[in-house]
């Protein structure tokens, strides 16, 4: 039934292309509920888990908000863009990467661990003077964004198939992989965006127990078809009563 979401704190798996902001919405719109949040944003061009608060229950986002995330995805070497990922276009010339040395990708990942300042992408929905800094981006505006500090408990490199690095990111709040990936580029010397990203678990929420937004919806469709028979069958039971008083 779909009054077990009421008040719920749901797991959510988010469709790529999609804002987090576009998955409240279509949560708030099946569920018939105004008050919906999420518990941190995930770029649309990442796909993955990302919790869901309904009613009484966003009191607790923040919580969920605060816990560890976990990420999987692809750094791609020898080219940048503006916004560090595949969200703009390539700049400049690319540059060769055969020459990258295993041991030398192993050891930028070790500087990327630990505690960090970094520095957040400029195509962010970081407010600057309460406007979103990609929308000042976007517009040719200058953006200065300040250093945050983040905590990257393990960045581990998974697969090398230059241009290309697959990789496990395990992560404080707050933390940009995207800012991961262009730094990571930098220590190698040739650049890097990150071209694929996947956020696979928020403290012990996992994204295999995730809800897709299509299953919600199903829900709906089938609770609605189940009231529509009771009222076919109760307005006949009706009509058998009226006709034999």
């Amino acid at each position: 039934m779909l009054e077990s979401y009421h008040n719920a704190i749901i797991p959510f798996e988010k469709p790529l292309g999609w804002s987090s902001f576009d998955l409240v919405k279509k949560v708030r719109g099946i569920l018939g509920i105004k008050k919906v949040g999420h518990a941190g944003t995930l770029d649309p061009l990442a796909t993955g888990l990302l919790i869901i608060g309904t009613g009484k229950a966003t009191k607790k986002l923040a919580h969920y908000q605060g816990l560890e995330k976990i990420y999987h995805g692809q750094i791609g070497l020898g080219k940048t863009t503006p916004s560090y990922d595949l969200g703009t276009p390539f700049e400049g010339e690319e540059k060769a990467t055969h020459h990258i040395k295993k041991a030398a990708i192993e050891e930028s990942a070790k500087k990327l661990t630990g505690t960090l300042w970094q520095q957040p992408p400029i195509y962010s929905a970081l407010k600057v003077q309460g406007k979103r800094a990609y929308a000042l981006a976007r517009a040719g505006k200058a953006v200065v964004l300040k250093e945050r500090k983040v905590e990257v408990m393990a960045f581990e490199i998974e697969k090398i198939a230059l241009p290309f690095i697959d990789f496990r990111i395990v992560c404080s709040k707050g933390t940009y992989i995207r800012s991961l990936a262009k730094d990571f580029g930098d220590l190698l010397g040739v650049g890097g965006y990150l071209a694929r990203l996947v956020r696979s678990g928020i403290g012990a929420i996992a994204l295999k127990n995730a809800l897709r937004w299509e299953d919600l919806a199903k829900q709906k469709e089938c609770q609605g078809a189940e009231k529509k028979e009771k009222n076919q069958q109760f307005a006949f039971q009706r009509d058998s009563i009226e006709k034999n008083p």
